[in-house]
């Protein structure tokens, strides 16, 4: 696969699963007569945007996510106060338009002096006009226009809060259902495509290489098949393999490997590694499994096992990061997490859809853990609404979740620092 193939299928990885995640928000909410202003993927900057009905659709410059901005969660960025001068302009006796600036070249409409409004409740607005009062009845898909900008308004039955709160978490829970749903047809395609391994491995190969360690200078390539070390066969027995290198640090070895049909022989020197005292050449290898088709049912109940296999280790990688049990270099972020799906996409699209599959699964569960900014906090919150009869402090919810917000992203920062030493040192 070549580099431009790869590095798209990473960037469609990435894509796929936010993009569903945000489509579940997205659906559910207008289902519920939400209105939702925005559906974004990725933050930062827009780099594209484009408006479809009372939505506006934007593609951000820092590929961490994406977020579905709905009516109502925050405090609306256009206002209009008493005492105000704007301009009206009325369409079948009501107002669908709010000027808020540039009054002098507005064509076609009414000036004055705003004496009461309501955009939530009421939709109605009384404008002071040459000393003459009036009231107007406002559209309830009527526009606030300033600074080139229109903003819809949102009445209050068009609002997050406005729902019931089984209506309010359908619409967050359902972001990582989608990527559950995604996960599990990504392992049942995996299996449709792969198939099934038998129960003998036919021979090892090479799964990975680190860039700049012995192996990767002396010209091992991804995918060679290991026939021998030193014309000793090696067979499908890594344990024989591991050990032949282990007890040969600085001292030369020979790898026998087929490449496309040919047999080469390549000289590596391990080298030394200080804490256990073994060789080592920077390599994982990998048992090769010839396969048979595995029918729909089989493939059904594969990815059900391999969703509940996968989800038992992520939640074994939360235990540890909880209790302390990991050193920096085991975190890895977006620079990681995309050079690593870049390798995986060189191994073909079955590997590649596998991978996309354990992505989506593990969104899915790292946003429903009850961390501010998380779906998991918010669920929590609508949760603790249900038992009291009454919503928490929309300020103080606000103020959580700005604050995880923060650190989750002062995290990011820290993470994606180490990953770019890391790609700067040569390892993975």
């Amino acid at each position: 696969m070549h580099m431009i193939q790869v590095v798209f299928m990473t960037v469609l990885v990435f894509f796929v699963i936010v993009t569903i995640h945000e489509w579940g928000h997205y659906y559910f909410a207008k289902r519920a007569g939400i209105l939702v202003r925005e559906f974004a993927i990725g933050f930062g900057p827009k780099l594209f945007s484009i408006k479809r009905g009372e939505t506006r659709y934007t593609l951000r410059l820092v590929p961490a996510g994406g977020f579905v901005r709905m009516a109502g969660e925050d405090p609306e960025l256009v206002e209009i106060q008493p005492g105000q001068t704007v301009a009206l302009r009325i369409a079948a006796d009501k107002v669908t338009r709010f000027y808020l600036d540039r009054l002098d070249e507005r064509t076609n409409v009414i000036r004055g002096e705003v004496e009461t409004i309501d955009l939530e409740d009421r939709l109605k607005v009384t404008l002071n006009a040459d000393g003459v009062s009036e009231v107007y009845s406002v559209h309830p898909q009527a526009m606030l226009i300033a600074k080139g900008r229109e903003t819809q308004i949102a009445p209050r039955d068009r609002q997050f809060g406005s729902k019931t709160v089984g209506a309010r978490s359908l619409a967050i829970v359902a972001g990582p259902v989608m990527n559950f749903i995604l996960a599990f047809v990504l392992f049942f395609a995996f299996f449709q495509m792969a198939g099934v391994p038998l129960d003998t491995p036919k021979h090892l190969f090479i799964g990975e290489i680190v860039a700049g360690k012995p192996a990767d200078k002396a010209g091992l390539k991804t995918n060679d098949v290991i026939v021998a070390i030193n014309g000793e066969p090696v067979g499908t027995d890594q344990d024989k393999m591991i050990s032949m290198i282990s007890k040969s640090p600085n001292k030369p070895i020979t790898f026998t490997v087929t490449r496309d049909e040919k047999k080469l022989d390549i000289k590596i020197t391990p080298e030394l590694d200080p804490e256990s005292g073994d060789g080592k050449i920077g390599i994982r290898a990998a048992s090769f499994y010839e396969t048979r088709p595995a029918g729909f049912a089989e493939s059904f109940k594969l990815a059900g096992l391999d969703m509940k296999n996968w989800t038992i280790m992520i939640f074994d990688g939360f235990k540890k990061l909880i209790l302390g049990q990991f050193k920096m270099d085991d975190l890895g972020g977006p620079v990681r997490t995309a050079q690593v799906t870049g390798q995986i996409a060189q191994q073909g699209i079955a590997q590649l859809t596998k991978w996309t599959a354990v992505l989506s699964l593990y969104l899915g569960i790292f946003n429903l853990l009850p961390i501010p900014a998380l779906d998991g906090s918010r669920l929590l919150f609508l949760g603790l609404e249900g038992v009291r009869g009454r919503p928490i402090d929309p300020n103080r919810e606000s103020m959580v979740h700005f604050i995880g917000f923060a650190l989750l992203m002062l995290l990011m920062v820290a993470v994606t620092y180490n990953d770019i030493l890391r790609l700067v040192r040569g390892e993975q």
